[in-house]
């Protein structure tokens, strides 16, 4: 965790994107035990499908009832292209 974080297991978001390991709604569960944060590491994603940045949207849904903000970190062109085609990327913040 950096600075109070809550640091998502880095290997949920390819399972996202495959449609395996936790869904959005078991991530967001966990957003009980951040502290203001919750990072996504992004880092070893080449891009999303569609599915994939519902899901994102869910989790940020959800970590916005709970006053949490969401930062993807280590987001490739491929990553950060989907949200950004969607006009999402103003709901959460990417960091490298």
């Amino acid at each position: 965790m950096d600075g109070g974080a809550y640091d998502h297991d880095s290997r949920l978001a390819p399972h996202w994107r495959k449609g395996r390991g936790p869904s959005a709604q078991e991530a967001a569960e966990k957003l009980d035990s951040a502290q203001g944060e919750a990072v996504l590491d992004f880092s070893s994603v080449r891009r999303i499908d569609s599915g994939a940045l519902r899901a994102l949207e869910e989790f940020v849904d959800a970590a916005g009832q709970k006053s949490v903000k969401v930062v993807v970190r280590g987001a490739s062109v491929g990553v950060y292209k989907m949200p950004k085609l969607a006009k999402l990327e103003s709901r959460f913040s990417f960091a490298s």
